[in-house]
């Protein structure tokens, strides 16, 4: 099936969405008229008045069916002289695949490239054309596998997917647009109503009286009635048009491995599932890392550190480019699983283009360390941006791990709080440990059904392990608050947290120490012992907060 017709069989489709809502209306107004034909004027009213607030959803539900004005995503648009080399090589691409250039090009921070183009007359007018390409991707492609990407997302181009399947791309936004739209109003009017019989709880205790269950399963039936029907049809939908879009993508695959090679093309398939694998522990392990204390990397380097970090990692990238996805994300996932398509392009004859532009993708760029600088302007948001630039990575642990430290908030100081009706600290803790009380105040941890009828040796083991880690921790940020503790930064390894030695100048044993005060007869002693922290650290690994 060509473009043409699938984007005719989407539009019908469409239409046939449209017409749900229509034929639903239609229903609940016959309804209305066989009343009044038939039913009493008492009983016909009240009937009435449920096909009224039937009616309120279905109305909104075609309403919601109007297309959205698009908003472009957050990036940074460069010129042809901004990016003289990055333009002429989209040029060349599109030649080589015979469409016509994109005429404006936006750098995202993504692991992803995608075309658009702003097609009219439901696509048959072509438009302007718009490239999006992700940074993260120059900093973990080399040449050669870029080319690949950008000749696939051209090719969509050149089958006029961009132009005729915008109706496809249109439909599937308005029917999960609308879905989403009946189950958020569901899930308001269980709110309000929740909201409603906590406030009536709240003055039945006032008065004296028990309070009743809260109960909200009967509230917003309407609108979750309406959604399945709705989610029924654009589960025909999307399935009807799902093949349609996974040709496409294996169509641009054959053009990206005929114009950037078979090899290229392979190993970019199998290198952006890592990269943004990478990415995902990168933003969460480094880039956000003092965002708790409202700190912020070097300037540049809250998307420059990722190139930084996949050159410290590349063992670890290796297990990821073998272990590729045999499944869609999802049922209604529009490309085909990525070994799926590793295995085609892998199965093309041999083309002798192995070694062509080996270096890296980043060098396309006039200026990284500049582009890097400004897409941060360009895309994080003016709240993140007032955050504090420490000096370095060095500078952004300490921060971070000080800030975590003061904000520990685990299991077991909540239930010192309880038990000393005191703010929780580690003073306190030790002495309900020397009062000999630690297995009392185990009971106001939260326990397993299990572990709260367990008794004696049982009940200890069950609870220990929870008390040792919140104990250590306690002890970290006592440490902290003291000065006393020192973070190792790495691009490849765990943070590293270095602890003063023990008195006697050997080496602390924080996690002897703790163990001793959980014991079955607990002993504070060796780690009283640590906390004073004389001169000159000691290593160890710990799971700090990150």
């Amino acid at each position: 099936m060509g473009a043409t017709l699938r984007a005719l069989r989407a539009l019908v489709l469409l239409a046939g969405f449209h017409l749900l809502g229509a034929i639903l209306l239609a229903a609940l107004a016959g309804v209305d008229y066989l009343l009044y034909l038939h039913a009493p004027s008492g009983v016909a009213v009240k009937l009435y008045v449920v096909s009224v607030l039937l009616a309120i959803p279905l109305v909104r539900g075609l309403f919601m069916l109007r297309t959205p004005k698009g908003e472009e995503p957050p990036g940074l648009p460069v010129t042809e002289a901004d990016e003289p080399a990055l333009w002429r090589t989209v040029r060349e691409l599109a030649d080589a695949v015979g469409t016509r250039p994109p005429a404006r090009i936006v750098l995202t921070a993504d692991v992803n490239a995608a075309v658009a183009e702003d097609a009219r007359l439901l696509g048959l007018l072509a438009g302007p054309r718009r490239l999006y390409l992700g940074v993260p991707l120059l900093q973990g492609l080399t040449e050669a596998q870029l080319r690949a990407v950008l000749a696939h997302e051209l090719g969509h181009y050149s089958n006029a997917d961009t132009r005729l399947a915008a109706i496809t791309v249109r439909g599937r936004a308005q029917v999960l647009r609308t879905i989403r739209h009946f189950e958020e109003r569901a899930d308001k009017s269980a709110g309000r109503e929740r909201a409603r019989q906590e406030k009536k709880n709240a003055k039945a205790l006032a008065r004296g009286k028990k309070a009743k269950e809260i109960d909200t399963r009967h509230v917003g039936l309407t609108y979750r009635a309406l959604a399945k029907i709705y989610i029924g049809y654009a589960k025909l939908y999307i399935r009807a048009t799902l093949a349609g879009s996974r040709r496409q993508e294996y169509a641009a695959d054959d053009a990206s491995a005929r114009i950037a090679g078979r090899d290229a093309t392979a190993s970019a398939l199998r290198e952006i599932p890592a990269l943004d694998a990478a990415y995902d522990f990168y933003m969460n392990s480094y880039a956000t890392l003092g965002a708790e204390a409202r700190l912020m990397p070097p300037r540049g380097e809250f998307f420059g550190g990722y190139g930084r970090m996949l050159s410290a990692r590349q063992l670890e990238l290796v297990g990821l480019r073998a272990d590729l996805p045999t499944e869609p994300s999802s049922p209604y996932d529009s490309h085909p699983p990525i070994a799926h398509r590793v295995e085609r392009i892998e199965a093309l004859p041999a083309d002798g283009r192995a070694d062509e532009a080996r270096g890296a993708a980043l060098g396309l760029l006039a200026d990284p360390d500049r582009t890097l600088t400004a897409l941060e302007d360009a895309v994080l948001t003016e709240d993140v941006l007032r955050f504090r630039r420490t000096g370095d990575w060095q500078e952004l642990l300490d921060g971070s791990m000080v800030a975590k430290f003061a904000s520990l908030d685990t299991p077991l100081h909540r239930a010192l709080a309880m038990y000393t009706k005191d703010h929780p600290s580690l003073a306190a803790l030790l002495k309900v440990i020397d009062d000999g009380q630690l297995w009392q105040l185990a009971r106001r941890l939260p326990l397993s059904d299990q572990a709260a009828e367990a008794k004696g040796r049982a009940f200890r083991e069950f609870t220990r392990p929870a008390l040792a880690d919140g104990l250590q921790r306690m002890a970290l940020a006592e440490l902290s608050a003291h000065a006393r503790l020192s973070c190792d930064f790495s691009w490849s390894e765990p943070v590293v947290v270095r602890l003063p030695p023990a008195p006697d100048g050997t080496e602390a044993d924080l996690d002897a120490a703790v163990e001793a005060a959980v014991a079955d007869h607990p002993d504070t002693g060796p780690l009283r012992t640590l906390l004073p922290a004389p001169q000159g650290p000691a290593t160890r690994e710990t799971d700090a907060p990150r």
